[in-house]
């Protein structure tokens, strides 16, 4: 199935757009460590950490951190600038941002590491020029209830005005958001009679 996704669920199968309201980051090389501390990758399973993005950040802010005011709540497009998600290779990092909501990212440029972690939870990071994504930012920061259509299929960004925004997304990535490809859980389910086939002929799974 080929839908858009909502900030109401985790990315399945195939991702044609991301559809909602965007929350504005600013500032070059955000590493891993503010987007989820350290202290916070003790967890067994990755449920709270929506909860825990940017604590620190947050903590120091006292309610006027982006993700914490009221008009960004539910936001699912997170626009940032350079080298975003450098430093440690943590995936937590990408399942904070997914579990506080958000589907999709546009930045200058990202920690290729980051990136990768993204793309395995199908969130698209598009990017875009420096100027582009300075003034992308303003405009959201001005207006933050508009909403915004993010198509894979023409890495494009279209406002609620009618304005579009052209950005970049890697060929790869883009073939494998829009097949599918990228949700590794849903390709073994889909190759389940395959797999067990398999599964039935090596002697050291039956009668080894």
């Amino acid at each position: 199935m080929t839908a858009a996704m909502t900030t109401s669920s985790f990315p399945l199968g195939p991702i044609a757009a991301v559809l909602g309201r965007a929350v504005v980051i600013a500032g070059d090389d955000i590493d891993t460590d503010r987007i989820i501390p350290a202290r916070f990758l003790k967890c067994v399973t990755f449920d709270g950490l929506g909860e825990q993005v940017f604590a620190d950040d947050r903590a120091e802010l006292s309610g006027e951190h982006p993700f914490d005011r009221a008009e960004l709540q539910g936001a699912s497009v997170l626009v940032v600038n350079r080298n975003f998600g450098c430093g440690s290779s943590r995936e937590h990092a990408p399942q904070a941002l997914m579990r506080w909501g958000i589907r999709a990212v546009v930045g200058e440029s990202f920690a290729e590491i980051f990136y990768g972690n993204c793309l395995a939870l199908g969130i698209p990071c598009f990017t875009a020029s420096h100027a582009s994504v300075l003034s992308l930012q303003d405009q959201l920061i001005a207006d933050p209830d508009q909403e915004l259509n993010l198509s894979l299929a023409t890495a494009s960004l279209e406002d609620s005005r009618g304005q579009l925004w052209q950005l970049e997304l890697q060929a790869g990535p883009q073939q494998m958001l829009a097949s599918g490809q990228w949700d590794a859980t849903s390709q073994l389910l889909a190759h389940d009679s395959e797999l067990t086939r398999t599964a039935e002929s090596l002697p050291y799974i039956n009668g080894f």
